[in-house]
C-alpha cells in the first residue's frame, strides 16, 4: 500500500544531474519538499564543468508538483553537511527520505587498468567521493531522520549485490567503491531497523544520464540513434526510472521488509507497477546477465 508523499521532507545528496536529479523530480511529482545538493550551481561549476546545476533541479522539483530547495554543499565537507542538516532541522523539523546519490568519479576511473597501473590519486579521490562522502552524510543527517518512525534510507549505486559478487565492475576502484556502497545499506539495515526505519541499496540499469547521452553523441528524443554502435543500449532508461523506484518506497507503507536488501529499478518497477517514461520497463540486470553477458544478440523482448 503506498501513499502521496505530501508533508514528507526529502534529502538528494548529489542530486545535481543522472540519478540524482530523476530521484528529485519524482519524489516532487509525489508532492514531497526535497533539498537537493551538489556543488554545481549558476554561479560556479564543479570539476565536471558541466551545465547542469542544483537550481535547475528544485526549480525541476518544482515544476513537478514538490517543493524543491537548491543548497550548495560539498559532502566531504563536514562542516558543510551538518550545518544543511541543521537547516533542514530548522526549517522543517523532520527529515523523512534521505538518498545518498553523491559519486563525482566519472573523470577518475580507467576501464580495466589494474590497480598497479591506475593512477593513485584519482583512484583515492574517487574512493572518497563515492564513499566518504556517504559516510559523511549518513552520521549527520541520521538523528535527524529517526526522529520520526517510518524514515528512508537509500543507498545509490551500480549493481546489484548479485550482480557485483560475480562480476568485476570495470577497475579496482570502482568496483569497490560500488560494493562498498551495498555494504552500507546492509549496514544501515542493521543499525536502522530496530529503530524503526529502513535502509536500502538501489541501482539503476544502463541510464541515460546526461553524461551518457553525450558519450554516445545523442539526446533523450533520439537516443535510439546509437543503437547501430551500441546495440545493448536498447535496454537502457531515463534518470526519472529510478527516481519512480524511490517514490514508491517511500511511498509504501510495508517498505520495511527492504531493510538491508540490494534492489534494481527494474525490480521494483514489477513489484510496484511503475514505468518509465515511455511506458516500459526496463529489466536491465536481467538483461545484462541473460543476453548481453550471454553474448547473445540484442533484443529487448521481454526485457522491457
Amino acid at each position: 500500500m503506498t501513499q502521496p508523499l505530501r508533508d514528507k521532507v526529502a534529502l538528494v545528496a548529489g542530486a545535481t544531474r543522472g540519478a540524482g536529479r530523476g530521484i528529485a523530480v519524482e519524489l516532487g511529482a509525489a508532492d514531497a519538499t526535497v533539498y537537493v545538493t551538489g556543488r554545481s550551481t549558476r554561479a560556479r561549476r564543479s570539476e565536471y564543468d558541466r551545465p547542469e546545476t542544483i537550481e535547475d533541479t528544485a526549480d525541476l522539483v518544482t515544476e513537478a508538483g514538490g517543493h524543491g530547495i537548491a543548497v550548495l554543499a560539498d559532502h566531504l565537507d563536514p562542516a558543510q553537511v551538518e550545518a544543511l542538516v541543521d537547516r533542514i532541522a530548522a526549517e522543517q523539523g523532520r527529515l523523512d527520505v534521505l538518498v545518498n546519490d553523491i559519486w563525482g568519479g566519472e573523470t577518475l576511473f580507467d576501464w580495466d587498468a589494474p590497480v598497479w597501473e591506475h593512477d593513485l590519486d584519482k583512484g583515492l579521490r574517487l574512493l572518497r567521493l563515492a564513499v566518504e562522502t556517504h559516510a559523511i552524510t549518513s552520521h549527520h543527517a541520521l538523528p535527524l531522520l529517526l526522529r520520526h518512525p517510518g524514515g528512508l534510507v537509500v543507498e545509490v549505486t551500480d549493481g546489484t549485490a548479485d550482480y557485483n559478487r560475480d562480476h568485476y565492475r570495470v577497475s579496482f576502484f570502482y568496483d569497490l567503491a560500488k560494493s562498498s556502497v551495498l555494504r552500507m545499506a546492509f549496514a544501515l539495515g542493521h543499525e536502522l531497523g530496530p529503530r524503526g526505519a529502513t535502509a536500502v541499496a538501489l541501482t539503476p540499469g544502463w541510464m541515460r544520464s546526461e553524461i551518457m547521452l553525450d558519450h554516445f553523441g545523442v539526446r533523450e528524443d533520439n537516443w535510439r540513434d546509437a543503437l547501430e554502435k551500441v546495440p545493448h543500449f536498447a535496454i537502457s532508461e531515463t534518470p526519472r526510472y529510478v527516481g519512480r523506484a524511490v517514490a514508491a518506497l517511500a511511498g509504501d507503507l510495508e517498505v520495511a521488509r527492504f531493510n538491508g536488501a540490494s534492489l534494481s529499478s527494474g525490480g521494483l518497477a514489477q513489484e510496484y507497477g511503475f514505468t518509465d517514461l515511455d511506458g516500459s520497463r526496463p529489466d536491465s540486470w536481467r538483461y545484462l546477465v541473460e543476453v548481453q553477458d550471454a553474448g547473445r544478440p540484442a533484443d529487448v523482448t521481454g526485457y522491457r
